[in-house]
């Protein structure tokens, strides 16, 4: 080797010290850049977990309401379904309720005694009205109560009064009905008015 050479490679290892503390610089300063890089992306990945968390309880307490709604709405469906049955059950209630003393009525013109042709005839007419409200009254589903010598009944029976039991017959028994009952389908229209045995 020349001694231009030697001197060359002399003046080129202050340089090439120079370029490899900056190298070594540049290396440090990227190896703070991906540590902080790690330190912050190990961040975002907590963060991300705890959002997903978040995310997941707020998904399970919507959930949780949605079932809730769904079965009260359901409830809403089964209560409104329920009234409107029973609506059409008992819609004619209240007509019936009316109709109950002209029933009442009738009756009594029939257990009146006819005595001439045209009593009898008018007799016979009120018997012919009477058997069309009954035949409606069935059709309607309203049935009679008439609990004679039935166990007395506080669900279906009235008591007016009481007397002592005759003979044969047993304590809280219906010996006399003063007005009769009415039902429509299950429900109680009007008690039977009625006198029990003590």
């Amino acid at each position: 080797m020349s001694n231009t050479e030697k001197e060359v490679l002399k003046q080129d290892t202050p340089v090439q010290d120079e370029m490899l503390d900056k190298i070594q610089d540049s290396a440090d300063q990227a190896e703070v850049q991906v540590d902080q890089s790690s330190e912050s992306l190990d961040q975002a990945i907590e963060e991300a977990e705890d959002q997903v968390s978040q995310l997941e309880a707020e998904k399970e307490a919507l959930s949780d309401q949605l079932l809730r709604l769904q079965a009260e709405i359901q409830n809403m469906r089964r209560i409104n379904q329920r009234e409107r049955q029973d609506a059409a059950k008992y819609r004619s209630q209240s007509l019936a309720s009316h109709l109950l003393d002209v029933a009442d009525n009738l009756e009594r013109a029939l257990a009146t005694p006819a005595e001439s042709e045209d009593a009898k005839a008018i007799h016979k007419g009120i018997e012919m009205v009477y058997k069309q409200f009954q035949q409606a009254f069935e059709k309607e589903g309203i049935s009679v109560i008439d609990p004679l010598n039935q166990a007395f009944d506080p669900n279906f029976h009235q008591a007016v009064s009481m007397m002592p039991a005759g003979e044969g017959q047993e304590a809280d028994t219906v010996i006399n009905v003063l007005q009769k009952g009415y039902m429509l389908q299950d429900r109680v229209l009007r008690p039977a008015m009625v006198i029990v045995a003590q």
